[in-house]
């Protein structure tokens, strides 16, 4: 009876902590739920994809389907369209439920690190319990209000981490599970076999988790310590545990090459011609060192770290990064007989990086705080480990009450970080202007931050910084492009023109700054440059609506009426609801005298107007 009422009377305890590091990691995130979508792929993910919207036939299978963007996460997509359907387009919710997977992985690493420092305590779990419960939930909490976590989950096309991250847990998890009940083989086969489901899920998620299989491992030799000795005489003596890593071996592998189509359809990879192999290896060394470093002093943090256009692996920061990754790894290589957790934490941060570091690389990043949310975990349960040891040490009350008060004060001071970092993401403007902050150079960021400005009425500001991101990058289309739109407006013709004809040098291959240049020429009259760009641009990009429609305006200025007819009539069949198009149509038709058929047209163009709350005035003898 005695050992029921002592059970019953743990019972809360151990529930208490774990929702105690919920609640701490929820408040400290809550300023989230105020932030927008912002203009880093959340406008191409989420604003201007409908695809997404919803749970039905057609939207899941595009979802199982699609490399939209680069990454295969069908079932990140999903979570979309459930919230979707119960928000709308309310960024709050969206946010919501990025919050709440990132509370319920909180909760998850709580078991899981209470789970192994159980293993690595000399002390039995029943002699140790608050004192587990202690390092346990400190671990979960350096992990989770950790400030390198606000990128996974402040921003809203990150989802993905914390979809995944949640079933990589659960992986784990069961994992644990499955050795600790290893002397009941139907129970640990259940267990392993729920492990396998899950990390399915989690790859689905997003294809960061394809190293588990190492990571397994990694827990096999240290704490589990099923596999000791030579690796040479693995096979021989641990067959077994060998064959169980063959099952998460198989689907890792297939993702990892779904992953590599899906990074080449976006054309995110680079060339060893365009990023040499040294500063690959290079970036690699700088960036573990770059992780453990902002896990200890997460300070001067950004949404972004653009490669320098002129990137050396010579730069002495460069170099330091290398060098301290190289330090800290023979360290903890000659540490490990004394100290082995040293070298698993390690180990296991560097392999889950393995994918991200840059050797494969991938966009514009040198680093990214994103890619610290799985493969950080070991440090925050190494930090748990040190409460617990020094805890455990520690002879008089006053030693415990003042280690945990500087275990306390560690948790507010960085949730106090975390809660100001969450308001960088609040909208495009402030996540633009913080990468600036820390790097005037970062020509990404100056030219999305143009693109805002512009958006909000702000022309001077807007340009000006399209002129600072050319000046770092003077072969960026994009920006030649938006800045000669701008001018136009302005009323700088030819300084517009001039931007065009740049953009149409560095990139011949691409139709905007021909289609731009028609729409300048035909504003300015000069209807015979007009035609000439505008033909090329449908040379270029023949299934584009509105190339069409402005090489028909053109042909209708010079009087080529049957042409520009036929210019229409295509626009409106690559567009079906390109009602401004279909107005032309008519206009054109009535001209040549086909009352009819303009009618026809125009009631259609009526009918889509309508639908958006536009008004026309019926079309006209004359050609506008």
């Amino acid at each position: 009876m005695r050992g029921k009422k002592n059970r019953a009377s743990k019972l809360p305890v151990q529930w208490i902590a774990p929702v105690f590091v919920a609640l701490v990691t929820f408040i400290t995130f809550f300023p989230t739920l105020q932030n927008q979508f912002v203009e880093w792929d959340d406008y191409e993910n989420l604003i201007s994809n409908a695809h997404y919207r919803g749970l039905g036939w057609a939207q899941l299978g595009w979802m199982l389907t699609t490399f939209h963007m680069g990454p295969y996460q069908p079932l990140s997509w999903m979570t979309y369209g459930l919230d979707y359907v119960l928000w709308g387009m309310n960024p709050a919710g969206y946010h919501l439920t990025s919050l709440l997977f990132h509370g319920a992985n909180a909760v998850f690493f709580y078991f899981i690190s209470r789970r192994l420092l159980a293993i690595t305590s000399p002390t039995s779990i029943e002699e140790a319990d608050w004192r587990l419960t202690a390092g346990a939930a400190f671990a979960a909490l350096m992990f989770s209000i950790h400030p390198l976590r606000v990128e996974s989950v402040a921003w809203a096309t990150e989802r993905r981490d914390v979809v995944s991250g949640f079933f990589f847990l659960a992986t784990i998890y069961c994992y644990l599970r499955a050795n600790l009940c290893d002397h009941d083989q139907r129970a640990s086969k259940s267990w392993l076999s729920a492990a396998l489901g899950a990390y399915v899920l989690s790859l689905l998620g997003k294809a960061t988790a394809m190293t588990l299989p190492l990571i397994l491992l990694i827990l096999d030799i240290y704490p589990l310590r099923r596999l000791a000795g030579s690796p040479r005489n693995w096979w021989k003596l641990r067959r077994g545990i060998l064959r169980e890593k063959i099952l998460f071996a198989v689907p890792a592998a297939v993702f990892a090459v779904i992953a590599l189509l899906g990074q080449q359809q976006a054309s995110a990879l680079k060339s060893l011609g365009s990023f040499s192999i040294e500063s690959r290896i290079a970036q690699a060394l700088f960036g573990a060192s770059f992780y453990l470093w902002k896990t200890i002093v997460p300070v001067r943090l950004s949404p972004l770290y653009e490669i320098p256009s002129e990137f050396s692996p010579l730069d002495p920061a460069i170099l330091a990064g290398g060098a301290a990754t190289v330090i800290v790894t023979v360290s903890l290589y000659f540490l490990r007989k004394r100290w082995p957790a040293g070298l698993a934490c390690g180990t296991y941060s560097v392999v889950m990086l393995a994918p991200v570091l840059g050797i494969v690389s991938t966009g514009p990043q040198l680093v990214a705080e994103r890619y610290s949310y799985l493969s950080c975990l070991s440090w925050a349960l190494l930090a748990g480990g040190l409460l617990l040891s020094v805890i455990r040490s520690a002879g008089q009350t006053r030693t415990v009450l003042a280690t945990t008060t500087v275990a306390a004060i560690i948790v507010t001071f960085f949730s106090l970080l975390t809660w100001r970092q969450t308001m960088v993401w609040r909208d495009t403007g402030t996540l633009w202007t913080r990468v600036l902050r820390f790097d005037p150079n970062s020509s990404i960021a100056h030219y999305n931050l143009a693109r805002f400005l512009a958006n909000q009425g702000r022309q001077t500001e807007a340009i000006a910084h399209y002129r600072e991101a050319l000046s770092i990058r003077p072969d960026d289309i994009d920006a030649h492009n938006n800045l000669g739109l701008l001018l136009v407006l302005r009323g700088d013709t030819q300084d517009s023109i001039n931007e065009f004809l740049t953009a149409a040098q560095i990139a011949p291959q691409d139709a905007r700054s021909f289609f731009n240049l028609g729409r300048v020429y035909a504003r300015e009259g000069e209807l015979d440059k007009a035609l000439e760009n505008y033909q090329q641009a449908v040379k270029l990009d023949p299934n584009r609506a509105e190339i069409r429609f402005g090489l028909g305006n053109v042909f209708a200025r010079q009087g080529l009426l049957k042409a520009a007819a036929a210019q229409f009539e295509l626009a409106t069949k690559l567009k079906s609801d390109f009602a401004e198009a279909r107005v032309a149509w008519a206009r054109a038709l009535a001209a040549q005298g086909k009352k009819l058929e303009a009618e026809q047209q125009y009631q259609e163009a009526l009918r889509v107007l309508k639908a958006r709350g536009s008004v026309v005035s019926p079309p006209s003898e004359g050609i506008p």
